[in-house]
């Protein structure tokens, strides 16, 4: 038996190795990666994009490309449609950008064949295929095993030769708390990839969408895109450089529905619906109170009040803004016991504090936790801890560097 090629820690730390090349810097590494999308939403229009911009050495959303040899594998796709849409995204395509609408099979010749073109072109920096589908033919069986064979053929092909291969694949319809779930086949899929992307749009038809990114080599980042007369997506937002966007999008929802009304009172339910009515913020009955107890502090400092309470059964979140504590405005809600409520309010603060106002009108106690406290439903049932000092962004953000 032959044996193991071992490298201990000193030696490896110590040792000079070549740095992992990006495609597009901070985005696209070498390696295979997955774009999922919705069908129609504008995922070969983006990949035909991508595939010109770096074969031309032009930045992809402001980002700098290593630029070289691009193959697209448009196996959907005609030629003359091919051509329209290169009339469309650039005045001049490259002789550097290749396309092919016809290939082998993985595992009948297809990786083959992608050897014989990077002999031909050792420069090639990117190949796209589109879609992962078609490489695999009608009779293919969907199980783990299947699906991480294939796709470790494809990313040792990548790693050998120090390039990046994205595979454009489907979403299901069916939604999730965690976008990445919705990567149509088995999790094998998302193991074996370096990289997964999501493009998914805010409304069909909006022309806007959110690219969410996740990988080894990347940090977590959202990326808001909106589709131009051109069919080319530009980037509006992105959290890389903006790191409040990731922590901050459930303070900036509750903010903007407070916006015109002192309160709210209501169920999960009827406050995801009302926030996020198309599902497109990620917003479900199941996860926003969560949500919203490991934002107390960060909804604090926006001038919102919130508290999740029990009554006749059900739970109940209560809203609030910072000027109407006295609940002007608020809806009506059912009568809570004062005994379930005792756990987390403190009226003798009200009543003690240096500035308490002495007509004997108490404001009604928030319900925001101390730095370094707990924030808890009065069920008893979560308890979050609240740290006033943790950074919104990529480097406390729970998926940064998973894959």
């Amino acid at each position: 038996m032959n044996k193991l090629n071992t490298i201990d820690g000193e030696t490896l730390m110590s040792r000079p190795l070549q740095p992992l090349n990006f495609v597009v810097d901070t985005l696209i590494s070498q390696g295979l990666h997955i774009l999922a999308g919705s069908p129609k939403v504008g995922k070969s229009w983006l990949a035909l994009w991508l595939a010109v911009t770096v074969a031309k050495g032009e930045p992809v959303w402001g980002m700098q490309v290593k630029q070289g040899t691009t193959l697209y594998l448009c196996l959907e796709d005609s030629q003359i449609r091919i051509q329209n849409r290169l009339f469309d995204v650039t005045e001049d395509a490259p002789a550097s950008v290749h396309f092919c609408t016809e290939s082998h099979l993985l595992g009948d010749g297809l990786t083959e064949q992608l050897e014989q073109f990077l002999s031909e072109h050792p420069d090639t920096t990117l190949i796209i295929i589109d879609t992962l589908q078609m490489i695999r033919g009608t009779t293919y069986d969907n199980t783990y095993a299947n699906d991480y064979r294939d796709l470790s053929a494809l990313k040792r092909l990548a790693d050998a030769h120090r390039i990046a291969i994205l595979l454009i694949h489907h979403l299901r319809k069916e939604k999730a708390d965690d976008v990445f779930n919705r990567i149509s086949g088995t999790t094998a899929i998302s193991g074996a990839v370096d990289a997964s992307f999501t493009l998914v749009e805010e409304q069909r038809g909006s022309g806007r969408a959110r690219l969410s990114c996740i990988g080894r080599d990347i940090e977590y980042r959202e990326l808001e895109l909106h589709r131009n007369a051109d069919n080319v997506w530009e980037v509006t937002a992105d959290s890389y450089l903006h790191p409040e966007l990731l922590g901050g999008k459930i303070v900036f929802l509750l903010s903007a529905l407070l916006k015109d009304r002192a309160a709210f009172i209501g169920t999960p339910t009827e406050l995801a619906q009302l926030i996020d009515p198309a599902g497109t913020e990620g917003i479900t009955p199941k996860n926003i109170s969560r949500k919203i107890l490991q934002s107390v502090v960060a909804l604090s400092d926006a001038g919102v009040t919130a508290v999740i309470r029990r009554s006749n059964g059900k739970r109940l979140i209560d809203l609030r803004r910072a000027d109407s504590a006295d609940g002007t405005g608020a809806s009506t809600a059912d009568p809570v016991d004062p005994a379930a409520v005792l756990p987390l309010v403190q009226p003798c603060e009200a009543l003690c504090a240096p500035d308490a106002p002495q007509d004997g009108n108490v404001p009604a106690p928030r319900m925001v936790p101390p730095y370094g406290a707990t924030v808890a439903e009065l069920d008893g049932s979560t308890a979050v801890p609240q740290n006033r000092d943790a950074p919104l962004g990529r480097e406390s953000h729970p998926r940064v560097g998973q894959a």
